[in-house]
């Protein structure tokens, strides 16, 4: 991330070796850098300090999250912005001025220092809850490795030996609780210090018909608390180290449920460390975190991990059905939308959610990473509290794919498909609309969708539409007889739209492939028109004039207004596939659905479905009144062959 700098930083890191994915904004840097798969992130923050700590508190907790390194480039003599720097998440600094193999080589320092951590994490030692069992009938106690460990005995101790290490007063209130317990009050607690550790809590549970006891051991939130490395001991995981070691144990294992994960992030925390310093933003995070224990263990019991990844984002790993992962998520999020009380203030925070579902494929750092981008999408989002990773990774590959688009579309691997549009009344194919497939060495099939968001990290919106509107125009023009009355639709996007002089080029490029303008809808999606809507009603103007068609596509999205349909020259409304399919939803989406197509119709507008996938929601559709559809009812996207055969069995 170079505010100023950019390219040559760039230029000399790729001479080297590394792929660079280069950024001059910080919009999105977190969900970049995870996205990226990268290891390294680099912050330029000579002559932009405050651009630059903006940028490192952003990365910082996936930094920290996902164990890798931050190298921060100042000026000299900067020494408080190194400082506020490091506070914010940085692990290495190189101040100017610096030669090109003085920066080389704090790359290599930082690649290696994250490697290091890798290495920690699998090596270190999972722990584990801490707790102990006892049989009442011939009085034997066994502890939990953890327990045994941290109290420096075996692991089944006399009762004596363990009551030893509490005074008088806790070991009365300790064997009043193994004898207050009967069929009728299965479940008790107390509290009590124990010597080297500090203040705790015992949860204990009795079994009558096995006659036995078994207790979980956790500190006392609310009473002076046990060293910091004591204190996350006690709950489960003491660093992102250990919980990374939690979840490659029982990725490992097979489990009755998948294994999800939920990062949590809380929101406005920085702003209550400034304003009331670093005590009170400590004790909120132990409220928060005790906050989202009681959640978990509501919900799912003891058997759930919590941890502290680093910063004010936790860990919630558990076994479970994705429907119960919800609840949980739910649950969560409304414990920490209550009011937090820090010295004499008041604070809301609130939090966001990034979850994501074990796959076959994941090991702790890739479940990790999908977490991570799920939430950076949620962090992003103006409302959304949660976001759930795809399946597949989603947005995981997307920075390389930028990084490949550009030879991608110099060896012709972007080709075009073709989806049918079909009249309802008659059945017959009347046009298709183009669409965009990158055939990929290793990763297969690429849509549009993710084609279009590579484009737009690498700066190539402009020269991917060019090529693709050429691509369609080309095979159009030699079309077999078939497909001589089938009409094409072409996706304009808001960059062809704020191109200077963009209708006289398109027009002549239509001109020279031999297509007939007569025979071209060209569709625009509502979050491309929402930019400029003057500029937009201009454009299609000219075209419409010149012969073409319009159409807005999408339509409701989430951009919807009744300004588009009233100033724009169209002819055509397709309706989103999400819309569409409410159809055969509630008596209520039917409404919205009805009155969408009777207002596009009393304009004049041919309304035109898409991602129609059923007999029921097609009938649904032709009662209200739309007049073509498209979607896998009739076909998914084709080849020109494949398409020819089709249209010529209608």
């Amino acid at each position: 991330m170079s505010f100023r700098q950019r390219d040559e930083l760039a230029s000399i890191a790729a001479a080297a070796g590394w792929q660079v994915v280069a950024a001059r904004r910080a919009g999105g840097a977190e969900r970049r850098f995870l996205s990226s798969g990268a290891a390294v992130a680099v912050v330029d923050a000579r002559g932009a300090a405050a651009e630059g700590l903006a940028a490192t508190a952003a990365l910082g907790s996936a930094i920290e999250a996902n164990g890798g390194a931050l190298l921060a480039l100042v000026s000299r003599g900067e020494n408080g912005a190194i400082t506020a720097l490091y506070d914010a998440g940085a692990t290495h600094f190189l101040a100017s001025p610096f030669s090109d193999a003085e920066f080389l080589q704090a790359l290599r320092f930082s690649a290696r220092h994250a490697e290091r951590m890798a290495r920690e994490w699998q090596a270190g030692a999972v722990f584990a809850p801490l707790g102990w069992r006892y049989a009442r009938a011939d009085r034997t106690l066994i502890l939990t490795p953890g327990l045994a460990s941290l109290l420096g005995c075996d692991e089944q101790p006399t009762v004596r030996t363990v009551l030893r290490r509490l005074d008088q007063g806790d070991r009365l209130a300790a064997t009043a609780a193994l004898r207050r317990m009967t069929g009728l009050r299965p479940a008790t607690a107390f509290a009590h210090d124990l010597e080297g550790v500090g203040r705790i809590v015992q949860h204990l549970q009795f079994d009558p018909g096995a006659g036995r006891v078994d207790a979980v051991v956790e500190p006392l939130g609310s009473t002076p608390e046990p060293a910091a490395e004591v204190r996350e001991a006690l709950a489960g995981a003491r660093d992102a180290g250990s919980a990374r070691r939690w979840l490659t144990k029982h990725l490992d294992g097979a489990g009755v449920a998948p294994l999800h994960i939920l990062l949590i992030a809380l929101n406005r925390f920085e702003m209550v460390n400034t304003a009331y310093g670093r005590a009170a933003g400590d004790a909120l995070l132990r409220s928060a975190q005790a906050r989202v224990k009681d959640a978990v263990h509501e919900m799912l019991g003891r058997d759930a991990l919590v941890a502290r990844m680093g910063g004010s984002t936790f860990l919630v790993a558990m076994q479970a059905p994705r429907l119960r992962i919800d609840l949980v998520a739910e649950r969560i999020a409304s414990a920490l939308a209550r009011p937090f009380v820090s010295g004499d203030a008041i604070a809301v925070l609130g939090c966001r959610i990034g979850l994501a579902e074990a796959s076959p494929q994941d090991d702790a750092a890739s479940l990790l990473r999908r977490a991570s981008e799920a939430l950076a999408e949620a962090r992003e989002s103006d409302s959304a509290t949660l976001r759930v990773a795809d399946a597949d990774g989603g947005s995981a590959a997307i920075d390389r794919l930028a990084v490949e688009l550009h030879y991608a579309i110099e060896r012709n691997d972007i080709g075009i498909l073709f989806q049918p549009q079909v009249a309802i009344a008659t059945g017959e194919i009347v046009g298709v609309e183009a669409l965009a497939r990158w055939q990929h060495s290793t990763l297969g099939t690429i849509g549009a969708e993710t084609l279009f968001a590579a484009a737009q990290r690498a700066d190539l919106e402009i020269g991917l539409s060019d090529h693709i509107q050429r691509l369609a125009l080309a095979q159009a023009a030699n079309w077999p007889p078939e497909l001589a009355d089938v009409r094409l639709s072409l996706n304009l996007t808001a960059a062809d739209i704020a191109r200077p002089g963009f209708a006289d080029l398109f027009l002549d490029r239509v001109d020279a492939s031999g297509f007939p303008r007569a025979r071209l809808t060209l569709e625009i999606t509502e979050s491309g028109l929402i930019e400029d809507l003057g500029v937009a009603a201009a454009l299609l103007s000219v075209l419409r004039g010149a012969g073409c068609r319009t159409a807005i596509d999408d339509f409701g999205t989430g951009y919807s207004s009744l300004a588009y349909l009233k100033a724009l020259p169209l002819d055509y409304l397709k309706i989103d596939k999400k819309l569409a399919q409410d159809i055969t939803g509630s008596p209520r989406d039917r409404i919205v659905v009805r009155g969408v197509i009777d207002m596009a119709r009393s304009l004049g507008l041919t309304v035109i479905a898409e991602g129609v996938e059923t007999q029921e929601q097609l009938e649904g559709l032709a009662t209200e009144g739309c007049q073509i559809y498209q979607g896998f009812l009739c076909a998914e996207p084709l080849s020109v062959p494949a398409l020819s055969t089709l249209v010529a069995a209608h």
